[in-house]
This record gives C-alpha cells, structure tokens and sequence, in this order.
C-alpha cells in the first residue's frame, strides 16, 4: 500500500498542476499616475511602477562572469515609496517545489543561473523576494484568478521577472559603450547612465557600495503597466526620484573572481582611459586591450586580439630583466614582428612600460582592425591601421 502511494504521489508531481487564468481587462488607464484605480485585478495598485533589479557581486560572486544577476521585481508605488509583505498568508517556503509543479522546469533551470543568492541559498532568496515584493503586486491576487488554483501566481511573478530580465542585458549596454570589468580602469555615473539610456531609453538607477559599482536598481529598469502584470503591457519609463547614490566620478566596476569573459565592444564609446598603472606581471592574469583609451577586449589563448568571449589565462615567468608568457597553446613570443602562443613558439623576453606589456622597450602593439562579434585580429609589433596596448590583470 505504501509503494502504491508513492507511485501516486510521484504521478502526481510530474504533471504540471492545471491552473486557472487571469482576470481579462480591457485597455485602460496606465498603472501610473493613476490616481483612482476601481479594478486592482487589472491595474497594480497602489504598486504601479513595476522595478526590475539586478546585482553585480565580485566577492563572493554569483553568476555568470558576463552577465549581471536578478535582484527582483519591486512594485514601488508612483511616487517612489512602496509596500512591502503584503500577505503573510501567501509567504510561500517551497518556490522550487511550486514552479516544478506548474511544469516550469525550465524556468528554475534558469533561475538556479541568474537568480542567486551571495550566499549560496537560493531557495530562501526566491522566498524573500516572493515574500516581500511579489504578494505586494495587487494583480496576482488570488481573487484575480478565473478557477483560481493555489500558488499560480508564483510562476506568474518568476515568470515575468525573468522574461523582463531577460530584455535587460545590462552586462552587453555597457560593454558596448567602453564600460567593462576592470581591476584598473574608473568610470563616471554620467557614462554609466548615458550608456544604459542609449540601450533601453530610459535612465537607470544605479548604486555603488565602497565606490565599485556594485548594483543597477532596476534600470530602475522602472516600468508603468497597462493592465495586469500577468497579461498587460509594460512601458519602460524613468524612475522616480534620483538617478543614482553613486559618486559622479572613480566608480570602479570590478571583474567577477577568476572570470575570463570580455563582452563584445563595437562603435564609439565615451569610456574614459583606464585609469593606474596596471598589475605586475607576475604569476597567473588576462592580457586586456586598450585602444583609443578604451577597454577592448583581450588576448586569447593563441594570441590574437578578441572582444567576444572567453579571455585566456596567461603564465608570466621571471627572466633575466623581464619576464616571459605561456598559455594554453604554448609559449608565447614574436616572430615576424606577429606576436603567437603555440607549441613550436620560441618564448621571447618581454618587459613592462607602466603596467602594460612591452617588446623592445615599447608598449604599442598594432592590428589591421579592431575586432568586432566573432572575428579576431592578429597582433603586430610593425605598424599598421590600429594601435593597441595591453594591460595585465592579474588573476
């Protein structure tokens, strides 16, 4: 009898519980600045600035090298201030079960990605943010429901937040606009803003904690909704209030320990020079581009310049009055002023110029082109079109 329940029991879990379906609203008023809202069901109320938040953690870190992670989603009222635990009936302890149960497998999967605590408890994060935020959203109420089945409003709320997420890549704006990782180079909030509003029209709340950026509030990626947050529209708008706490200049925007990944960098940017002299070589690091006093990208395993994907570890070793380099591929030195890593390389003794890698007394290296997407360039020490410098990040 006990196997036979279960095998009932496990039935049971694998099919995705049938759910009912949300209140159908007409268009109508946007959620802010509404001022009388009749119908909570079909416009959020009093939370009608829906606030999607993100985190940058370096120590410890969490998630992917190239991509910021999920905070939340906040429904701040319109003039910024909100409510918070709204319904401590509803402060659900079994996310994970929950979401398995509504067939959303696919959406923890990319959770247990993006969605993560510093701490490593994961489950108790997603409870948080359910508890504190998610049963302040007045449209995922039960009573909101059609045939109403208990706990559809979680995937509901994971669901949007993620798909929001998802549309937010704050980790490829800033990229684009000069802005990556570094343990060297300094921007400005003025920079930081500009470039998210260049790539999703609407400023960004940013914070910095100990002077490195450390989160983007929500882009405040702030939205007014038109009807529910299950089935509306939303519009990105500006966040209520101020525009960031950090300080207007020296915002450091720290690499995630032990990453490797450059984000692609194309067209102009406004990004400042980095700023230092650069690490010692020394040990195990990356070799990061700057040219035109910009971040881009670095050198990869074989050596060749790349501004997309995974940057190479790089070996310095003492040498007489220098020091040389080996990677993955090999040693690494120039021939036929080309700079390679490879088996068959003979190493050369290279020396540092103000932190940054030097052969023959200078620090200038040349390209045909800068890279761009997929494609590499290869190193030169002859001149040619681009001039490029490479600074030692040490691992």
């Amino acid at each position: 009898m006990a196997f036979f329940s279960e095998i009932v029991l496990a039935f049971f879990l694998a099919v995705p519980a049938l759910a009912g379906t949300p209140k159908s609203c007409s268009a109508g008023s946007i959620s802010c600045p509404a001022t009388t809202v009749s119908d909570t069901c079909c416009v959020n109320s009093p939370g009608g600035q829906l606030v999607q938040t993100q985190f940058w953690d370096t120590n410890p870190t969490t998630g992917p090298s190239n991509s910021w992670t999920i905070h939340g989603l906040w429904p701040d009222h319109c003039d910024g201030t909100y409510d918070s635990n709204c319904d401590t009936k509803r402060a659900y302890t079994n996310i994970s079960q929950i979401l398995t149960s509504f067939g959303k497998t696919d959406l923890l999967s990319y959770m247990n990605t993006y969605w993560v605590d510093i701490n490593g408890n994961d489950e108790s994060f997603w409870e948080h943010e359910w508890a504190k935020h998610g049963t302040c959203v007045s449209t995922l109420a039960p009573s909101c429901y059609t045939s109403y089945t208990p706990t559809q409003e979680v995937p509901d709320y994971f669901q949007k937040t993620v798909d929001l997420f998802k549309s937010l890549d704050s980790y490829s704006a800033l990229s684009k606009a000069g802005i990556v990782p570094s343990t060297t180079a300094t921007y400005t909030s003025a920079q930081i803003q500009a470039a998210l509003k260049s790539a999703f029209g609407v400023t960004a709340m940013i914070q910095c904690a100990s002077g490195a950026l450390d989160e983007i509030w929500g882009v405040q990626y702030s939205y007014y909704v038109q009807g529910s947050l299950q089935t509306g529209t939303f519009v990105p708008t500006n966040p209520v209030g101020g525009t960031s706490s950090c300080a207007s200049t020296g915002i450091k925007y720290l690499p995630k320990s032990g990453s490797g990944t450059t984000p692609t960098s194309t067209g102009t940017t406004t990004a400042p020079a980095p700023t230092g002299t650069g690490g010692s070589f020394s040990g195990s690091g990356y070799l990061n581009a700057v040219t035109g006093g910009t971040a881009k990208g670095c050198l990869i395993s074989a050596g060749t310049w790349y501004s997309s994907g995974t940057c190479a570890t790089y070996t310095a070793s003492a040498s007489g009055t220098g020091f040389t380099l080996t990677s993955s591929k090999g040693a690494c030195g120039v021939s036929s002023s080309t700079f390679t890593c490879g088996s068959g390389v003979t190493a050369t003794v290279f020396t540092a110029v103000n932190g940054y890698l030097a052969y023959s007394g200078s620090s200038t290296f040349y390209a045909a082109a800068v890279p761009s997407g997929s494609t590499q360039q290869t190193v030169y020490t002859s001149s040619n079109s681009v001039s490029v410098n490479f600074q030692w990040a040490a691992k």
